[in-house]
Order: structure tokens, then sequence, then C-alpha cells
């Protein structure tokens, strides 16, 4: 195992689609459970966004006794990058951001994303029914219960949903070494 980069994963091998970061981060989970099952449980799916659901994203979080780090295929950054380079250059600080947009973080442990999270790819759709963005090739995630509830992990309002919802400084102190 790679000390830099434990999930042995290089952006060029992580199944990816153009504006569907949240699949992209479930193909991650679902790679990792099926290649180094017992690393699925150092791993966290983020989803970002605030409570007026203006925009998100997804990244996912590996943390282990000596080091967090961030796998975000819609960065530029490095991949992967530890926690604290990402803070401080992809998170900042929200001191000039208007209170209704601060970002609140829904941190999902990988296995609860991989058995819960569904999408029917309806958010993508235009009016028309025209693709906003091409779609991945493979078919849509869902789960048992469910075909679409995208929107319930975008909701960080939605606090009896999966996971736990933090504020950036409850994100940071949970994922920075030493705390």
């Amino acid at each position: 195992m790679d000390g830099a980069n434990p999930l042995a994963l290089s952006k060029e091998s992580c199944v990816y689609t153009k504006c569907y970061c949240e699949e992209n981060i479930w193909k991650i989970c679902n790679h990792i459970e099926e290649t180094s099952s017992q690393l699925i449980d150092n791993c966290f799916a983020v989803f970002i966004s605030n409570t007026k659901k203006v925009d998100y994203h997804v990244i996912l979080i590996y943390q282990s006794t000596d080091k967090t780090l961030i796998y975000d295929l819609d960065s530029t950054l490095p991949f992967p990058c530890p926690f604290e380079e990402y803070s401080r250059l992809a998170l900042r600080s929200e001191d000039f951001i208007v209170s209704d947009f601060h970002r609140l973080f829904r941190v999902i442990p990988g296995r609860l994303y991989l058995s819960t999270f569904a999408s029917d790819r309806s958010h993508m759709k235009n009016e028309d029914t025209t693709w906003k963005a091409a779609p991945p090739s493979y078919t849509c995630i869902s789960t048992n219960e469910s075909s679409m509830n995208l929107d319930d992990f975008i909701d960080m309002n939605r606090k009896d949903w999966h996971g736990e919802v933090l504020s950036l400084s409850e994100l940071t102190h949970r994922f920075t070494a030493g705390s």
C-alpha cells in the first residue's frame, strides 16, 4: 500500500463523468469495497452545499490514524490531497461569504453511501428532456428502496437523513490530524 495514496487510486484510473460528482464518488467507494474492502470503513462521501441548496459538490475523504486525504476528481489540486492543504486552498475561509451561503458538509460513511444513494439522473434533464450534461454510460445507481434520493443528501436542513451535517469548522476539527 502506498503511504501517500493508501487507496492506490489515480485520477486516470477512476470512473469519471463531468457534472456527476455524486456518482463519481459512489463509483470510487464501490471500487474500494470491491478491491480493498477493509479500507471502505476509512472512507466518507462528503456532500458540500448550503441551506439554500444553491449548488453542491461531492468529495471523498479517507481518514486513517495518521492522515486524512481528499479525493476530488474535479479539483486541480493533487490527487489525493492532504486534508490541511485542500482545506486551505479549496475550502478556504468563509469570512467573506454571506452567512446564508456558508457551506455545510454532509459526511456519510462510505459503506452507508454505497447502500443508500440513488440517482435516476432526472436532475440533469432540461424541461424538454435533453441532457444538461451527457450522462454516464453505466446504468443509474439505485437501491431496493429508491431510484432517486439525491436531493435528500444535498438538503443540509434535513438532519434526519444519512450521515452527519457539519459546519466548515466542525469538518476541519473532525478531520485535522491530531484532533
